[in-house]
C-alpha cells in the first residue's frame, strides 16, 4: 500500500475517534489532509462513505437517544440546503466562499469559548436560516456540521441526545450524497478497495470514541465541541 494511503488510514482513525465521541467534526477535521493525500473528488467520496459507516454505527447503538422531532426538522431543512449546495458547487468562487465560511466558524467558536453571555433560544427565522445554510455548505464541502452546531448546541443540550441525533442526520444526508456521487462515477473500484482498508482502523476509532464519550463530562464535552469548531474553521481558512 502506498505511503499516502497509510497516512490516510491514520487520518481516518484520529478523525473518526472524534466523530464517534461527539457525533460531528470527523469529516471536517479529515478533509484538508485527505484532499492533499487523495485528491478533491476522491477525498470527498471516501470521507462521505467513512462518515456514513461511523454514524450508522452510532445510530444503531444509540437509537433511544435520538430526538425524532429535531431529527426531522434538521434533516428537512438541511436537505433543501444540500440540494442547493450541490448545484452551487459548479457555479461559485469556491475558494473565496470557503474563506468567508471559515471566518464565520472561527468567530462563532471564539464567541462560545470566551463570551459568557448565552443565547437561550434562536428565532424561527434564524434557526431555519442556519439549517439551510448548513445544508448548503454540506452539499458543497461535506462540512456543514460546524455551522449546524450553532443550532444544535441550543436545541440538543444533553450530550447523548446531541451525538445520536446528529449522527442520524448525517446518515440521512450522506446516503443521498453517496447516491449522487455514485451517479457521477466517483465510486470507483479504487475507492471501494480503499474503503475496505479503512474498516479495521474505523472500527477501532468507533470503539475508542464510544469509550471516551462515556467518560467525558458535559462541561468538558461542550468545551471540546467549541475547540473542534475553532480547529475546523482554522483548517478551512488556511488550507
Amino acid at each position: 500500500m502506498p505511503l499516502q494511503q497509510w497516512l490516510f488510514l491514520t487520518v481516518i482513525f484520529f478523525a473518526n475517534t472524534i466523530e464517534a465521541m461527539t457525533g460531528f467534526a470527523g469529516t471536517m477535521l479529515a478533509m484538508p489532509a485527505s484532499m492533499i493525500l487523495l485528491g478533491v473528488d476522491e477525498a470527498k467520496t471516501m470521507l462521505n462513505i467513512v462518515s456514513l459507516i461511523t454514524c450508522t454505527a452510532i445510530v444503531l447503538s444509540n437509537r433511544q437517544h435520538i430526538d425524532k422531532q429535531q431529527f426531522f426538522k434538521i434533516t428537512g431543512f438541511m436537505l433543501l440546503g444540500v440540494i442547493i449546495g450541490l448545484w452551487l458547487f459548479t457555479l461559485l468562487n469556491i475558494p473565496l466562499l470557503m474563506k468567508l465560511y471559515a471566518l464565520i466558524i472561527i468567530i462563532v467558536a471564539l464567541k462560545n469559548m470566551f463570551v459568557k453571555k448565552n443565547v437561550r433560544k434562536l428565532s424561527h427565522f434564524a434557526a431555519i436560516s442556519i439549517l439551510i445554510s448548513a445544508g448548503i455548505i454540506h452539499g458543497m464541502f461535506l462540512s456543514g456540521g460546524t455551522l449546524l452546531i450553532i443550532y444544535a448546541m441550543l436545541a440538543l443540550r444533553e450530550k447523548a441526545v446531541f451525538r445520536a441525533t446528529l449522527a442520524a442526520v448525517w446518515v440521512a444526508l450522506d446516503s443521498g450524497i453517496l447516491i449522487n456521487q455514485a451517479i457521477q462515477g466517483f465510486v470507483t473500484p479504487k475507492i471501494l478497495l480503499l474503503t475496505a482498508a479503512t474498516i479495521i482502523p474505523l472500527m477501532l476509532a468507533i470503539a475508542l470514541g464510544n469509550y471516551l464519550h462515556k467518560k467525558i463530562q458535559q462541561q468538558h464535552f461542550l468545551m471540546l465541541t467549541y475547540v473542534l469548531v475553532l480547529i475546523s474553521g482554522l483548517f478551512l481558512f488556511f488550507k
